[in-house]
């Protein structure tokens, strides 16, 4: 991500990223990459202008987008792959997802690995806000068609507590993506570059997978945003990021993605846990649950944050030598979250949620019926 550094301000810096959170480095999405929402809006539409301009601001990866729902883009073609790659490009497919035909989403999905695709990105927003069934549909078809090993990523809302009923817990769950590309777009969502920093890690390093920061050249961010942006991605430790959108990103952004820059000194991480209590519903109590019940605390994922989960959190804490606040705080997290969660298949009927390994399907869980709180995308191009 960074380059023209010193040797020992390299080693600090891969020091850093050894001790994040996150899982083994996956080569398509590591290091800067453009999203490319029309290609022919991008440097001409042609592979050579493509190549020419990434080289040019050093990004090494293209995010292509390959369909839309039912649809397929012809834009992603084994052509095109092919000649991004010979001009020394990764080359991503993402595809934007409704949930209302999961298996045929994944059907097009399959289609862009075999055009080529060193990865696919699932691009889930707010038609899949309460879609646990298709998401996993969507998640099983994927991995029968591609394999186990195959790359795939998810992008979507970075703030997971503005979403309590979006299935986070799947498409970054077992079997899922291996990546979490959230949509940090700063200026859109009114926030500071080092507050959506803090507020994304929060929120989305529970779920356990690399997160690649998605940072916002449309809207004529500043430059000196944009270079901060870079900044934070290091200091948090991730090993990429990218940019929305190739056709949409000025001069300036060019400039402040592709030159160098000076990294910032630690500490500088403000991220903590989230905190979950009882009363609440979301997805992030659900994969609290999935990991009470992976290490046998706890019978039922429903989503619900009620008397028996919070009992099954105190004779947790109680086990740990914890003190018996009743609540997911932090300490929870860090001793819950090595386990791992236990695998759910959730099916579409409502009541008593038993875990996925020769008992009966789970019932959608409650926090699937809330509202989100807030779109803080809207109005983003493209998406």
């Amino acid at each position: 991500m960074t380059r023209r550094t010193a040797p020992a301000l390299a080693a600090a810096l891969i020091a850093l990223c050894l001790a994040a959170p996150s899982l083994a480095s996956a080569a398509a999405v590591d290091g800067d990459g453009m999203w490319i929402w029309y290609v022919k809006k991008s440097s001409g539409g042609t592979a050579d202008g493509i190549a020419a301009k990434a080289a040019r601001n050093h990004v090494r990866t293209v995010y292509v987008k390959s369909a839309d729902g039912r649809t397929r883009w012809s834009q992603f073609s084994p052509t095109l792959v092919r000649q991004l790659k010979a001009r020394g490009l990764k080359v991503c497919a993402w595809q934007f997802v409704y949930g209302k035909n999961p298996k045929t989403e994944a059907n097009l999905a399959a289609q862009a690995a075999r055009a080529g695709a060193d990865c696919t990105v699932i691009d889930a927003e707010g038609h899949y806000e309460g879609k646990y069934v298709s998401a996993q549909t969507y998640m099983a078809r994927l991995r029968k068609l591609v394999g186990p090993s195959y790359e795939v990523a998810l992008t979507s809302f970075p703030y997971v507590h503005y979403h309590p009923g979006f299935p986070y817990s799947v498409f970054l769950g077992p079997g899922g993506a291996q990546d979490n590309l959230p949509q940090m777009y700063w200026k859109t969502i009114g926030a500071s570059v080092d507050s959506i920093f803090q507020t994304t890690w929060t929120y989305n390093k529970v779920y356990g997978r690399p997160i690649y920061p998605l940072g916002q050249t449309y809207s004529n961010p500043r430059s000196g945003d944009v270079r901060r942006f870079r900044q934070l991605a290091v200091a948090y430790g991730a090993r990429g990021l990218s940019w929305w959108v190739w056709q949409f990103a000025g001069a300036r952004q060019w400039t402040a993605i592709g030159s160098a820059f000076t990294p910032i000194g630690a500490p500088v991480r403000r991220d903590g846990y989230p905190l979950l209590r009882r009363g609440n519903r979301s997805d992030l109590v659900v994969w609290a649950q999935q990991h009470l019940m992976k290490v046998g605390f706890l019978g039922v994922v429903n989503g619900n944050y009620g008397s028996t989960t919070q009992n099954a959190v105190l004779a947790f804490q109680s086990s740990r030598g914890l003190a018996p606040t009743g609540q997911v705080d932090a300490p929870t997290w860090q001793a819950l979250l090595p386990s791992g969660p236990a695998a759910i298949r959730w099916g579409a009927k409502r009541g008593a949620v038993q875990a996925a390994s020769g008992r009966p399907v789970s019932p959608v869980p409650l926090n699937a019926r809330k509202n989100p709180g807030r779109n803080e995308l809207a109005p983003a191009p493209g998406h």
